[in-house]
């Protein structure tokens, strides 16, 4: 449990650096909201989830409690010099051993009633909130439950309730306040608070989740300013002097939207920042590989269940938590031509492996009786019985010293049972080391396991090494569990990839990207045909980035060529992703084609979906009379909220000018 919620606050914590250090300045505060609700959910829940065994960092149990995968010198002494140590370990290590559990164990209790305390000071905010709104007055607002309260205290939200003291406040403030936790409401920021006061229950003790709570409070109150300040009713300079007559020295309940006077300053800045690029957005992809880090990094390795080979052997790849027991109890169930047995040698112990029917002596069907496997490594005796196509019962496992002794000449000394126990359930043969030691492979390591689980045989090691002679057993293993063979090597190097490594490989096709893909991703960018293949000569694979880019965004030569059909042909890589980042979509191109617009760059398109600007939208800025308008002007009215109905507004206080700039200058002038 400890490690669990360690593992935990340690996700946060990089979370919550990685958001402070690139996104928290960015103005894209819908997209930092779901960045920060979704890593507060995944703090929880990537810890729990199996990473696929070849991709994992960390030693699984199996390499290493089984010295089998070590070629050791000495063994015999080594083994005796240990059991001697065991018994000649004074007793002040003994009792020092037991200071620790003593400390372990003061720690975990700590933790939980740390959990407590938070959790009932959680229930009791809650218990508070649901009694002030159903206890006092209130004003029903269609679906908003105005409750008025008294004193000095600033106004605050919770679900369908606003908090608001309606004597402190002039009429306009009074409505700027309603609509500003209208919208807290309609968007639902206080699930956003509920759970990460949930986080700060379970993670109390994590400086970095209180400063999480704060970032999601902050971000929800720049969401609303930005909603805030597009109403038409709304100007900037009145909202932020409002601003200053809420703020109040008594702050209310952490599960309340409020108006937090430490909040103010940042406020007032950000809403007067300049809006972020569209092309900032590649800084939040960043977020996945420093997760998968972690996982690879930190999350078990998973069992990986494989189909039998062409000699109908199981082979399955085994992680096992535990060491294995050579007795204990064994669950089964069959299923057609297999049997699928459960062994279970204590609580903590459980391991499932499929064997072929055939491969087991006459089973007792309904009364109890024996059975056995057996293999190279050894025999396993069952005893129970099966009724129907289920059975339980005990097993206990026998090995072959003779197969320890030939697979000591072959250089991995077995000795324990409980590690051929292990070499029994995978059924790695004498011969399979062997075959090994003849393609190459002599320091064997770990990895013994892992290859005949995954059965890498001879005739997939020579394709492999057709490709590339000097493959090494670490990269064989991933190789075999991706599925990457001979032929998609040379598919890859046929695309322009000369001198592609074997981690390339991996990672290439881990994401899917095949030489096709390849192709169309080098055939859609600005470089002309001979540039292209000089590069190709010249094993130019500088284009990785994008290549996993355009994987990613699923930009495929459908989607580039969709835009050479409308007159895009020498569209970047850069402006393709952003194209997809933003949603540009022919359709879009087209509206404004046919408005007339023939050859709007990329870099405009761009900025056009940016601000969300349709040509209807210009059709009504053209309304308004302006002569020789083009969309660059549209734009840049539009990022600074120069609308047409900022336009009608100002006519109609008397301020009629014949251009556009000049009304976007007024409303820069508004703005600061």
């Amino acid at each position: 449990m400890i490690p669990y919620i360690l593992y935990t606050a340690l996700i946060l914590s990089a979370c919550f650096l990685f958001y402070k250090l690139l996104l928290q300045k960015e103005t894209f505060f819908h997209l930092n909201r779901y960045v920060l609700l979704f890593c507060m959910v995944l703090a929880f829940t990537l810890p729990l989830i199996p990473v696929p065994q070849q991709l994992s960092f960390r030693k699984n149990a199996v390499e290493q409690s089984i010295e089998a995968a070590k070629i050791p010198t000495g063994t015999a002494a080594a083994q005796t010099s240990k059991e001697k140590s065991i018994e000649s370990v004074p007793v002040e290590e003994t009792k020092q051993v037991i200071n620790v559990d003593v400390l372990l164990q003061g720690i975990i209790y700590l933790y939980w009633f740390g959990v407590v305390i938070f959790g009932l000071n959680f229930l009791m905010q809650a218990v508070i909130l649901l009694f002030k709104s159903y206890s006092g007055s209130v004003i029903q607002d269609g679906k908003f439950r105005i409750v008025e309260i008294t004193g000095d205290k600033a106004p605050c939200s919770f679900g369908n309730n606003i908090f608001i003291n309606p004597e402190k406040y002039e009429w306009e403030t009074y409505n700027q306040i309603l609509l500003h936790e209208k919208i807290h409401i309609e968007q639902k920021h206080t699930i956003d608070l509920l759970l990460a006061e949930v986080v700060l229950v379970f993670q109390w003790f994590n400086p970095f989740a209180w400063q999480w709570r704060k970032a999601l409070e902050t971000n929800l109150e720049f969401l609303t300013d930005d909603q805030m300040l597009q109403h038409d009713t709304v100007e900037r300079e009145s909202y932020q002097f409002s601003l200053l007559k809420v703020a109040a020295p008594q702050f209310p309940l952490s599960l309340t939207t409020n108006y937090n006077q430490s909040l103010l300053k940042k406020r007032i800045i950000m809403m007067n920042s300049k809006k972020s690029n569209v092309h900032t957005t590649w800084k939040y992809f960043f977020l996945v590989p420093l997760m998968v880090l972690f996982a690879c990094l930190f999350n078990q390795p998973a069992a990986q269940s494989q189909p039998l080979n062409s000699k109908g052997e199981s082979k399955q790849n085994v992680i096992v938590e535990d060491e294995m027991k050579t007795d204990g109890n064994w669950f089964a169930v069959i299923k057609g031509d297999s049997i699928e047995i459960s062994f279970k040698s204590d609580e903590h112990s459980n391991s499932s492996h499929t064997f072929q029917l055939r491969e087991l002596s006459s089973i007792p069907r309904d009364k109890q009786g024996d059975f056995t496997l057996t293999r190279e490594v050894g025999t396993m005796n069952f005893n129970g019985k099966f009724e129907g196509n289920k059975g339980m019962g005990t097993y206990k496992f026998t090995a072959n010293k003779d197969y320890s002794t030939a697979m000591n000449k072959e250089g991995l000394d077995i000795k324990k049972d409980n590690d051929l126990m292990v070499f029994f359930l995978i059924n790695i043969k004498v011969s399979y080391v062997q075959m090994l030691k003849k393609n190459g492979f002599n320091n064997l390591d770990n990895q013994v396991i892992p290859l005949a689980a995954l059965d890498v045989n001879e005739a997939y090691i020579t394709s492999i090494k057709k490709a590339i002679p000097d493959i090494d057993l670490e990269n064989l293993v991933p190789f075999k569990s991706l599925g990457i063979d001979k032929a998609f090597i040379e598919e890859i190097r046929s695309s322009g990839y000369k001198n592609v490594s074997p981690s390339n490989i991996i990672a290439l096709k881990s994401q899917g990207i095949d030489g096709k893909y390849i192709n169309d991703f080098r055939s859609s960018g600005k470089k002309s045909d001979n540039v292209e293949n000089n590069n190709r000569n010249n094993n130019d694979d500088n284009d990785d980035d994008d290549i996993i880019a355009f994987k990613a965004l699923n930009v495929d030569k459908a989607f580039i060529d969709s835009f050479k059909a409308l007159g895009y042909n020498n569209l970047s890589n850069g402006d393709l992703i952003g194209f997809k980042s933003l949603n540009v979509t022919p359709e879009y191109v087209k509206s404004f084609q046919n408005a007339g617009y023939k050859n709007i760059s990329a870099e405009n398109l761009m900025a056009l979906k940016s601000q969300n600007i349709s040509p209807d939208l210009v059709k009504e800025y053209k309304s308004l009379g302006f002569d020789n308008l083009d969309l660059e002007e549209i734009v840049g009215a539009k990022a600074i909220g120069t609308t047409p109905a900022y336009i009608k507004s100002m006519r109609a206080k008397g301020h009629d000018f014949k251009s556009l700039e000049k009304y976007i200058a007024l409303k820069s002038l508004a703005n600061n």
